[in-house]
């Protein structure tokens, strides 16, 4: 396990050196030592989930963190390839991204904070000690901070940033709070400690995964702590971005789930507690992306989507352990755990597509986009294939895993408690509106973006594809999400053994009744992949065949001259017949400018959807808090003298009192 920790402090490293090295330099030489640094922390990774024992690492600090055990099992090996594989993915994509920033004044300081994220990331999910894992967790929120204010010159960056480390330290006190409850009660802050002690206090051990669940949930992005993720993401660098929705929100998910593995058996009620706040996040997530018109924000509640989605999965395999139905505890749990990693590789493919768009029209505002495909037909396909995997259909990656949790659904129907089978119809209801929803979703993005004509003078001035560096990664994003989609058995088959390293062993580790699905899933990727090499044969076929021989006329058009973007579609309309049926669930703000004249020299009309929780709850407790500390704005004067007569009036009435106390 050495060659872990020469990776981690190789990553913490390189920023250092990277940031010595002239502008031309500098990202080169992060990711030839990223590349290292993650190789080094691969092998034993891929060791342990290639059948090899599990890893510990133990280091003696003072007597305040006892000893402090870094540990390799199948659940952190999971993680760490997909930490670093997808990392390192966004570092070599940030060689072409950050070329126009190169002179910015804090390239240096994000060259340092991008794998010092990585590195604490992989320090989070093989730390056992609870007080070491609490300053793991911190180092990898502030850093993240860091990335996020990248352009702190812009007053809405700043705003996203501190938004987004005020709900990470509220994430950190339930956390605390759990590790403390357990600290307490246990006299020690080793997990394996925290282990035995949630196995003989079942009341304990539903307060410590509630307040764990608050705690990780809100770095994951559940509802209702999801609403520092919509800001954060669209105000980071796209690589960034893909890093955070792609790989550190699943740290909460980690989290997550190694609070299933401590407390071992869960209960009833907080199985349902997690399948249906994952529930309502699914469909929050995906109603509210429907409704955005700022492409990578769109993308960030499809992230809340998502993490809903894992979410299900993951309930449903806490709902079939806390039945003691072993096939819906493995199907489940094995759904939620693989769409954690397709999540990672399909979402990291999209804000890395977003980030190219973003690159060469210098906008976010899918309003003004359009006939992008023509310029940008690389980009185009890939976003194509990234949006056709994150709507679950075949045969790419995001169906594999959906299919699995809508098996693991169905299978629950099969235990025999009427709750239990009300909540899974529930589930299965809404994870189909959701599927639903994404099509939509998607359609809607993609063809605004990229199809019809260009909606803005400033778009019909694009003229050149992104850099090829960037389309380096996303190429090997795109031919991952293909490949898992058409052979799956092979990430099947080492998703079951992190299942069963959580599952409790001596009750559930069994097979019982899941064959089938596996040949289902293997039958249909097969099917769909024969079929699609069939079209592609086809359509290669035809511009083969009719090369060159294809003439183009013009047909009389009854009186209609030639199509421009005024006929098109926009993304407020594309949306509206669904959006008008939901009205009380949207806050709409408008923004509209009427015609005064005959010939009006402006008019203009803009609709935005402000997220309810922000709208009737955050914004309301801000104004309370501005209103509050309002009364105090006159003791900030300036003088030096006030000061120190303020100091003197505190000093004395400490000693008033404590005179009085004595």
């Amino acid at each position: 396990m050495n060659s872990y920790f020469i990776g981690i402090i190789i990553l913490l490293l390189s920023g250092f050196i990277a940031a010595s090295f002239s502008k031309n330099f500098k990202t080169i030489v992060l990711t030839i030592l990223s590349a290292i640094g993650s190789v080094f922390c691969l092998i034993p990774a891929c060791n342990v989930l290639l059948g090899k024992d599990i890893l510990v690492k133990t280091f003696d600090f003072n007597e305040l963190f006892g000893a402090v055990n870094f540990v390799i099992d199948p659940l952190a090996a999971f993680f760490i390839i997909v930490i670093c594989v997808m990392s390192f993915v966004s570092v070599v994509y940030s060689n072409g991204y950050l070329k126009p920033y190169l002179d910015s004044k804090n390239i240096n300081s994000h060259l340092v904070f991008l794998p010092m994220l990585i590195a604490s990331m992989l320090a989070v999910v093989t730390c056992q000690n609870a007080l070491m894992f609490l300053i793991c967790w911190e180092i990898m929120s502030l850093s993240s901070f860091f990335l996020v204010i990248f352009e702190s010159n812009k007053k809405e960056v700043v705003k996203a940033g501190i938004k987004y480390l005020v709900f990470m330290h509220v994430s950190v006190l339930f956390i605390i709070m759990a590790f403390a409850l357990l600290s307490i009660k246990a006299g020690s802050f080793d997990f394996a400690v925290f282990k035995d002690v949630l196995a003989h206090n079942k009341s304990l051990a539903n307060i410590v995964f509630l307040l764990a669940f608050v705690g990780f949930g809100t770095k994951s992005g559940f509802v209702p702590f999801h609403n520092w993720l919509p800001d954060a993401h669209p105000a980071a660098p796209s690589h960034v971005s893909a890093i955070m929705s792609g790989v550190m929100i699943k740290t909460g998910f980690y989290g997550i789930l190694r609070g299933i593995d401590l407390i071992g058996m869960p209960s009833k009620t907080i199985a349902f507690v997690v399948l249906t706040i994952a529930g309502i996040s699914a469909l929050y997530g995906i109603l509210y992306a429907i409704t955005q018109h700022d492409l990578k924000r769109f993308l960030a509640y499809s992230s809340i989507e998502n993490v809903g989605v894992i979410g299900m999965g993951i309930g449903v395999g806490m709902l079939g352990m806390a039945y003691h139905n072993p096939a819906v505890a493995l199907i489940g749990l094995a759904g939620g755990i693989f769409h954690i990693l397709n999540h990672s590789i399909f979402k990291e493919l999209m804000f890395l597509t977003a980030g190219s768009v973003y690159l060469k029209t210098h906008t976010r505002d899918i309003e003004i986009m359009g006939g992008l495909a023509k310029v940008m037909p690389i980009t185009a396909i890939l976003f194509l294939i990234g949006a056709v995997a994150i709507c679950g259909l075949p045969p790419f990656n995001g169906f594999i895993s959906e299919f699995l949790i809508y098996f693991g659904m169905f299978k629950g129907l099969s235990i025999n408690n009427f709750e239990a089978v009300i909540v899974m119809l529930f589930a299965i209801s809404a994870l189909a509106f959701v599927g639903t929803m994404a099509i939509l979703c998607f359609t809607k993005a993609f063809s605004i973006v990229f199809l019809g004509l260009p909606r803005s003078e400033k778009i019909a001035q694009v003229k050149e594809d992104c850099e090829r560096i960037m389309l380096v990664p996303m190429g090997f994003l795109a031919t991952l999400i293909l490949l898992i989609g058409i052979f799956p058995q092979k990430i099947l088959l080492k998703i079951n053994k992190i299942v069963f390293s959580i599952i409790p062993s001596t009750s559930m580790n069994v097979w019982s009744g899941c064959s089938e699905i596996f040949m289902t899933i293997l039958t249909i990727a097969l099917v769909v992949g024969c079929f699609a090499a069939f079209v592609l044969v086809l359509v290669v076929l035809k511009l083969r065949l009719t090369k060159s021989k294809i003439q183009m006329h013009e047909t009389w058009g009854c009186g209609y001259d030639r199509a421009n973007n005024h006929m098109q579609y926009t993304a407020s309309s594309y949306a509206s017949p669904l959006l008008s049926m939901l009205k009380p669930l949207f806050k709409k703000v408008f923004d509209v400018e009427k015609p005064r004249k005959l010939f009006p020299h402006s008019a203009h009309f803009s609709l935005q959807f402000e997220d309810i929780e922000e709208a009737y709850v955050i914004n309301p407790l801000l104004k309370i808090d501005e209103w509050f500390l309002s009364k105090f704005e006159s003791l900030q004067s300036g003088n030096i003298q006030s000061y120190i007569k303020y100091g003197l009036i505190f000093l004395l009435i400490v000693i008033i009192g404590s005179l009085f106390i004595g």
